[in-house]
């Protein structure tokens, strides 16, 4: 059984480690082993903690044999971003100018993942600044979609996906500021919870000033290959800290209602010409949903562009204030010319102008809060495409300013939810020619219970493995 202990999940993994079928140091150094056999293909995880894991392994089976009650992860190997403060480790946001920028504690998410006993197996690549739908920096290089290395493993947390698709560890932590954890997910064919703001903590003692938007819709949240898994794995890192004033004690799980779920589908957008396998996707995860007991129906989100051009114009005037002078003076030129691209055409509000754009977001997010409120008229989730292309080609960000905005606009789905601050999951449905298809699934604010019960039933019905197509047994 050990040598194939990096094919199990999260929960099956922490189980058989409680019941001492394995030990932890089995487990991690299966894993280990997996990532050596792999990680070289992909570039997934720069980083790979093989003598710290061993360690902690070790302490977690000692601490197993003195009876100590084990933690909802104990012994099972997980990644977390380069983007977030390990203690002892660089936080480099794929920055070369960063590669010594050792941190001395671990971010809040970082000690939950460690208090529940998870054993941190190593750190996944991400695009310099996280700032791109590609994961590919000078400091680290680029990381590979494991399903075709032609197309984007998606962005921020390439990495993340990568190594979670290919056996690299069953959770990976990510973050998602206008799709870095959904994007990727999708791209690589596994599961992706982006979390309500307030949700996980958002802290780094090496970088503890955030600007106003990051604040608004910047969270952290997992990457798996189940929703069960994604779902033990929010539960830990939803852990509270003082150090995030946002974070708020709500509960992960609410009553089920006495009816049936009310969901409402969005396939096609005025505004947009999706790729065909994008509306196959949501029309056929709509389908399941039906056949599964749920009720149904096709609607069109209030103010669906504005809300995602309103993420453009907020996040990039903050990104004129706050990272663009860095961006310029230490950023590789791949994040240079894409965040170029980004702001290309669009001119920077005035005071007048950026205080009447928080006020529109209000009025937005309050209509969309009645659309997900059953109890109003509305429904329990939406469920949509994750992006209206197919995967992008490597570098399609590094182009024409053109080119760039039409990647921009095919990210719509990704940039109005994380605008008004919505939880959202990505869950893959199977493959359309060769690449991991997918839906999106969202839901009113601190209501991701709601996004993990449909997302089960889509799991159930596609019985689709990312696993089990890279690496048949």
């Amino acid at each position: 059984m050990s040598e194939e202990l990096w094919r199990l999940g999260a929960v099956e993994l922490a189980a058989h480690i409680r019941a001492r079928h394995v030990s932890a140091r089995e487990a991690t150094a299966s894993v280990l082993s997996r990532i050596a056999e792999v990680n070289p293909r992909v570039n997934a995880l720069p980083e790979v903690m093989a003598e710290e894991a061993l360690a902690a392994a070790d302490a977690a089976d000692r601490a197993l044999a003195a009876g100590l009650a084990p933690g909802l992860l104990h012994g099972v190997p997980v990644t977390v971003k380069v983007n977030v403060d390990t203690a002892g480790h660089a936080t480099t946001d794929g920055i070369v100018a960063a590669r010594n920028n050792l941190a001395t504690v671990d971010s809040p998410l970082v000690a939950h993942l460690r208090g529940a006993g998870a054993v941190i197996v190593g750190r996944s690549n991400t695009p310099a600044f996280s700032l791109r739908w590609f994961t590919d920096n000078d400091l680290h290089g680029r990381t590979l979609n494991p399903f075709d290395p032609a197309v984007t493993p998606g962005g921020s947390s390439g990495g993340a996906a990568a190594a979670v698709a290919l056996g690299m560890g069953p959770i990976a932590h990510g973050n998602d500021y206008g799709g870095s954890i959904r994007h990727p997910a999708w791209a690589c064919g596994v599961v992706g919870l982006r979390t309500t703001p307030g949700r996980v903590p958002s802290y780094k003692a090496s970088a503890p000033n955030r600007v106003i938007t990051n604040q608004l819709m910047s969270v952290q949240g997992p990457l798996a290959r189940s929703v069960r898994d994604a779902r033990l794995a929010l539960r830990v890192m939803s852990q509270g800290s003082p150090l995030d004033p946002q974070w708020t004690p709500v509960p992960l799980e609410f009553p089920a209602p006495e009816r049936r779920l009310r969901v409402a589908v969005f396939k096609r957008c005025a505004a947009h010409d999706a790729d065909p396998s994008v509306v196959a996707a949501v029309e056929q995860a709509a389908k399941w949903l039906a056949d599964a007991g749920c009720e149904v129906e096709d609607v069109e989100p209030p103010h669906f562009e504005e809300g995602a051009h309103l993420w453009r114009q907020l996040v990039m005037d903050d990104m004129r204030r706050g990272a663009l002078p860095a961006v310029e003076a230490v950023g590789d030129a791949g994040v240079r010319s894409a965040l170029g691209g980004y702001l290309s055409g669009l001119a920077p509000l005035d005071a007048n102008g950026l205080l009447e754009a928080q006020q529109r977001r209000f009025s937005i997010c309050r209509d969309w809060a009645v659309m997900l409120e059953p109890d109003a008229g509305g429904h329990d989730v939406l469920l949509m495409p994750v992006s209206w292309e197919r995967q992008f080609a490597i570098d399609a960000d590094v182009g024409e300013p053109a080119r760039v905005h039409r990647l921009l606009a095919a990210q719509s789905p990704l940039l109005g939810t994380a605008m008004m601050g919505l939880p959202g999951l990505a869950v893959p449905t199977g493959l359309a020619g060769g690449l991991p298809a997918g839906v999106q699934i969202v839901a009113g604010r601190f209501r991701e219970d709601r996004c993990l019960a449909v997302g089960e039933l889509l799991e159930a019905a596609a019985g689709f493995s990312a696993l089990d197509v890279l690496a048949p047994r």
